[in-house]
């Protein structure tokens, strides 16, 4: 079998795979994405005490105020997620959840993950990105009505959602001199360049997502570790980073390429 056979064939299983779960997918695609602000809203309400008398003891600022600061972020996390995953007022939940960023960015207590730059950028393009995704659907005349062609901001919306999706895969990225890392970091970027420039954008992101998902099971079982270590926490803001990027690129394989893409661009040659 040559190659070119071979990626047709891998692309049918593609198809074929995506025709059986397209009306879950993204569901699936917006759980990951948000996963980090509903591990923290679930993880807040079992940690109550902890967090409203840290605040209180920080801040300085009594019992009522650090409870209602507590219950701000509970609330604005957890009915930020149902929002979302939902579908309803979709850009007025992103722009919360931007909020809530705002809000805990320099307090490490309450969001240990943000405390991490770099998965400050993951939470921040995941947003972005489905906030791209609910002002493209809205560009639509009538729901669920085919049109003679996709709209120019809907595709470009779609081109900067797959930009922000390789901004979120850098995050990922070791340099460290080990054979895996190396070996990650080829595969990996390899596969995100495709889905940037809209090359068999569903296979590649599809590929990418159970290559992403054996990785992470395998590497970040932080439940395997007990809470009061170190590595637990560490494991933790890994795995919940990577199923962050594997929603974007569910997302990307639900939605498609877009107009601006290689993909589109072959139908015409």
């Amino acid at each position: 079998m040559g190659q070119e056979d071979f990626m047709n064939k891998a692309e049918d299983v593609a198809d074929q795979f995506l025709r059986v779960t397209k009306q879950y997918l993204p569901h699936l695609a917006r759980l990951c994405l948000i996963s980090t602000f509903l591990e923290d809203g679930i993880r807040m309400w079992f940690q109550w005490n902890e967090q409203r008398d840290y605040i209180e003891a920080t801040w300085n600022c009594g019992y009522f105020l650090a409870t209602c600061f507590v219950l701000l972020n509970l609330i604005g996390q957890l009915g930020g997620c149902v929002l979302i995953l939902s579908r309803n007022f979709v850009q007025y939940a992103c722009f919360g959840l931007f909020g809530i960023i705002a809000l805990q960015v320099n307090n490490t207590f309450f969001r240990l993950y943000l405390y991490f730059p770099f998965n400050i950028t993951i939470v921040t393009c995941g947003l972005l990105l489905l906030l791209a995704e609910s002002r493209s659907e809205g560009k639509s005349m009538f729901a669920g009505v085919p049109s003679m062609g996709e709209s120019s901001p809907k595709q470009y919306m779609q081109l900067g959602g797959r930009v922000l999706l390789v901004l979120m895969f850098m995050t990922l990225l070791h340099f460290d001199s080990s054979f895996f890392s190396i070996l990650q970091n080829i595969v990996g970027t390899a596969l995100i360049i495709l889905v940037a420039i809209g090359f068999k954008t569903k296979l590649a992101a599809l590929t990418l997502v159970v290559w992403l998902m054996a990785i992470n099971v395998y590497f970040n079982a932080f439940w395997t570790i007990p809470a009061y270590k170190p590595m637990h926490d560490f494991l933790k803001y890994d795995f919940f980073q990577t199923t962050s990027v594997i929603g974007g690129l569910l997302l990307v394989v639900a939605l498609g390429p877009g107009g601006v893409s290689m993909d589109e661009k072959k139908k015409e040659w």
